[in-house]
């Protein structure tokens, strides 16, 4: 358990390092317009009133937009379940089908949640901001938790170790012929 603790505070290090660095930032300045993009689409697919430029999402009726920064685009939430499913032992396959999976789960839900608050801003200002601040920053921190769980409670046991030889049987008793 020390070795997991070490080295997913290690990697969560830098892993935020590295977002901040300008390789990072290739990454995820990119990233960050494909989800204001795919938001943009989900909102049309069902209303058909949202633009998307850049990592601004915005309504041409209202006017209202929103801009998806650091800490709203999945990136920080996806880097703790690489972090913590790197960190844990286990074999590469499942780490690979955990991130996978997780990566979907993390996503998905960020796209809820920024549609909910592009409407919510829409509607007040104040519940936006709380739910902005406070709900939904918890929501999405908590989703990669319970990914990583489902994730450890779906892992194959470990193998047994070897059971120790067995004794030596005695000797055979001579018989009395």
């Amino acid at each position: 358990m020390r070795r997991f603790a070490i080295l997913f505070v290690v990697l969560l290090v830098g892993l935020f390092a590295f977002e901040l660095t300008p390789p990072g930032q290739a990454i995820v300045v990119p990233w960050t317009g494909l989800v204001a993009d795919a938001s943009a689409g989900l909102i049309r697919a069902f209303d058909g009133d949202a633009m998307s430029e850049g990592k601004t999402l915005y309504s041409r009726k209202t006017g209202f937009g929103v801009t998806i920064e650091a800490g709203c685009n999945g990136v920080e939430a996806m880097l703790v379940l690489l972090a913590g499913i790197l960190a844990f032992p286990a074999p590469w396959k499942h780490k690979l089908i955990g991130l996978a999976i997780g990566a979907v789960a993390i996503q998905a839900l960020n796209l809820v949640r920024i549609v909910s608050l592009f409407y919510l801003g829409q509607w007040d200002a104040q519940w936006f901001e709380w739910a902005h601040l406070y709900i939904w920053q918890t929501l999405i921190m908590l989703d990669a938790l319970v990914v990583w769980l489902l994730w450890i409670r779906a892992l194959p046991p470990p193998p047994a170790p070897p059971s120790p030889p067995a004794p030596p049987a005695p000797p055979a008793e001579p018989s009395a012929a």
